[in-house]
């Protein structure tokens, strides 16, 4: 987009200068509940294809541009899931610091991901950011091509426990317009990745998704009553995430990713003989695709490929599989 309107019409639609702290349109008849039980000591055989052990998912979060930002009408830039201080972001101000930190995703560190995993024949999982892709349209294209599903990660990539229940209705039918625009396809599943206790309420009632991950709490996928719907969460990880980098976990190298990564498999897949689970590895195209990192999720990429009864897949597979196989009316 270019020329002073369009920037003040995209200022306006990133509704972040309208937000509050407190929803208050829409039927605030659903609210998410805490279950502290699940499926217990028996959960249910997944029954993956090919009698596989693990389902293992890699997730691409395209985010780069739909940060907060001075630009984007924001009252202060990012201060997450980059490589520099949370003290960059000054109210007000902008940092160029996180700007081209955030940039280098976008210009690089996504065309670098997407070599590797057509080097290795593997066709991932797109959560992407409406706003975002809006910004690099030729990236649209370039999924499309590459065969990866889109799970839709928002309008913006802002915390939108802060932002009204009506603006937020308008940045769903913002971000599934965007995606199926520039994809070519509609997105069938959603992750917000901040979201509001409003968020699985909207997307139900916005429809046409057939799961959403804004939950971390199971290592398969569950079905929950929203509003008299059932409606299906596939849990997604902080865990097997290369957002450890930036959170101050203490992991550096590319070796120690890959040696997390390739534990968490190794324990998957022996339980897997009993109790067949499935594995999210989440990556950002700012974080684990500088050189210096990449070559740890090559190797468990390599690492897993040479496993059988493995099921390498996309999340909207899961979900399909999860409707045919373990629909809720068969429980």
């Amino acid at each position: 987009m270019t020329g002073s309107n369009s920037n003040d019409k995209d200022k306006q639609r990133s509704g972040a200068h309208r937000s509050s702290r407190l929803g208050s349109s829409g039927n605030a008849d659903y609210v998410p509940q805490r279950n502290f039980e699940g499926y217990g000591s028996t959960p249910p055989d997944p029954r993956w294809p090919n009698n596989a052990r693990v389902a293992v998912n890699f997730v691409i979060n395209y985010e780069e541009g739909a940060e907060y930002s001075i630009l984007e009408g924001d009252a202060h830039g990012e201060v997450l899931l980059c490589d520099v201080a949370p003290s960059e972001a000054l109210p007000g101000l902008r940092s160029r610091n996180v700007e081209s930190l955030y940039e280098y995703g976008s210009r690089v560190g996504v065309w670098r991901l997407l070599r590797l995993f057509a080097q290795r024949g593997i066709s991932p999982t797109f959560y992407a950011v409406g706003r975002a892709l809006e910004l690099n349209p030729v990236l649209g294209e370039k999924i499309a091509e590459a065969k990866c599903d889109t799970v839709c990660h928002g309008w913006r990539w802002i915390d939108y426990q802060f932002v009204d229940a009506e603006i937020e209705r308008e940045h769903i039918a913002l971000a599934v317009e965007a995606i199926e625009r520039l994809t070519g396809s509609r997105p069938l599943g959603w992750y917000t990745g901040r979201p509001s206790l409003n968020t699985r309420r909207l997307i139900v009632e916005h429809g046409g998704f057939l799961f959403d991950s804004d939950d971390y709490n199971d290592d398969l996928p569950y079905w929950v009553d929203v509003g008299g719907r059932s409606h299906l969460i596939i849990p997604h990880s902080f865990d097997s995430n290369d957002s450890r980098f930036a959170r101050g976990s203490g992991l550096e190298t590319a070796e120690q990713f890959f040696a997390y990564l390739r534990d968490g498999f190794d324990w998957l897949y022996a339980e897997g003989a009993d109790h067949p689970k499935m594995m999210t590895v989440s990556l950002h195209c700012r974080l684990v695709a500088r050189p210096g990192r990449i070559v740890g999720l090559a190797r468990f990429l390599d690492y897993v490929l040479s496993h059988d009864r493995v099921w390498v897949c996309q999340r909207t597979e899961i979900a399909r599989h999860w409707h045919r196989t373990h629909s809720p009316q068969s429980k």
